[in-house]
């Protein structure tokens, strides 16, 4: 699968999961519980293989405008997971705090996607050629699933 295709499945599979917890009630505690863990392990493998493999290819790839969307993206995934998803994760499940935090996220996330898909990705199907993005795309792969199971 090219990087391209990889980073779009991770980000509807994202996506989806966040749509989820946002439609759980205070009294769906293990569901939240549940989805949260899976929204983590998945964040974390996402930001990861964009952080470590796609971003870099794509600056070294691209000009002035490829090094700014580089940096912003990375302040995103920043503001997702150091500073929105940990207080998330230490939030109580019942409360209205985390249907508040949870919609937080959700908006970030699918902010950053939907610019990372417009932007990001349009370029550097130009910058970058099939074969290129082929080949991150296994290395992706192949570093996505060593997160995962991190997570154990």
């Amino acid at each position: 699968m090219d990087a391209i295709k990889l980073l779009k499945t991770d980000h509807k599979l994202v996506k989806q999961l966040l749509s989820e917890l946002a439609e759980t009630s205070e009294r769906a505690t293990k569901k939240r519980a549940a989805l949260l863990h899976e929204i983590q392990v998945n964040l974390k493998a996402h930001t990861t293989i964009e952080e470590e493999i796609f971003y870099p290819a794509f600056k070294k790839a691209g000009r002035k405008d490829e090094a700014k969307m580089y940096f912003e993206a990375l302040e995103e995934h920043r503001a997702a997971e150091d500073l929105v998803l940990p207080d998330l994760l230490g939030t109580d499940p019942s409360s209205v705090e985390f249907s508040g935090r949870a919609k937080v996220l959700k908006e970030l996330i699918e902010h950053h996607a939907d610019e990372e898909e417009k932007e990001m990705f349009k370029d550097a199907k130009e910058l970058l050629s099939k074969e290129e993005l082929a080949e991150l795309g296994a290395r992706m792969e192949e570093r996505k699933a060593e997160v995962i199971a991190s997570f154990g």
